[in-house]
Order: structure tokens, then sequence, then C-alpha cells
């Protein structure tokens, strides 16, 4: 288990030597626990969050994939409010697959641009 937990924080660690958020296009930042994801969008100039989301805030109940959907879709209606269109997508050393991609898929269809 704790090779595994390495493994991911070298790829986090990697990816986010490569991606860098600023106040044109921030970072859209995807954090997947085995019950909860959260995403926010952060300024890595200033270092500042300035919107997030979590599935904790959706009142509804059902498939971790379907919440994840209605997280990004969430992150992306509060994006727009912000003036925000355009992010970089961090998955957080995720694979883009299941979860991650359904968030991703969701921020996209409310119109954020990545």
């Amino acid at each position: 288990m704790l090779e595994k937990h390495l493994k991911l924080i070298s790829r986090k660690n990697r990816i986010r030597s490569k991606i860098s958020g600023s106040s044109k296009r921030p970072r859209l930042v995807v954090y997947r626990s085995n019950k909860h994801i959260d995403a926010q969008i952060i300024d890595d100039i200033t270092s500042k969050t300035i919107v997030s989301a979590s599935d904790r805030e959706l009142k509804s109940t059902g498939k971790k994939t379907d919440l994840s959907f209605s997280v990004g879709e969430l992150v992306a209606d509060k994006a727009l409010k912000a003036n925000i269109k355009e992010v970089v997508f961090d998955r957080g050393g995720n694979i883009y697959h299941g979860r991650i991609k359904a968030l991703a898929d969701g921020a996209r269809k409310k119109g954020l641009i990545f």
C-alpha cells in the first residue's frame, strides 16, 4: 500500500512540475479520495483558491461517477460566475479515467475550456 501511495505522489509531482496556473488560465485541481471528490480552481501566481466545489455540497446521492460529473458542472458554474472561462487541468496524479474523467466532462459540458 505504501508503494502505491509513493507512486501517486511521484506522478503528482511530475505533473505539477509541468503545469502552472496563471490569472488568465488558472489551474483546475482534482482531489479524489475513496468516498469523496473535490475540485478547486487556483491561481498559482497569487497562491489563492478562486473557486472550489465538492460532492459534499450536493444534496443528491447515487453513484460516485455521477456525483463527480455533478461536481464538474458545479465548479464550472462557479468559475463562469467568477469570469473564468479557460483553465489548466491538473488531475492530481490520478489516471484520467472514471471519476476524474466524469468531473472533466461535467466541467466541459457547462462551458469550461481546457
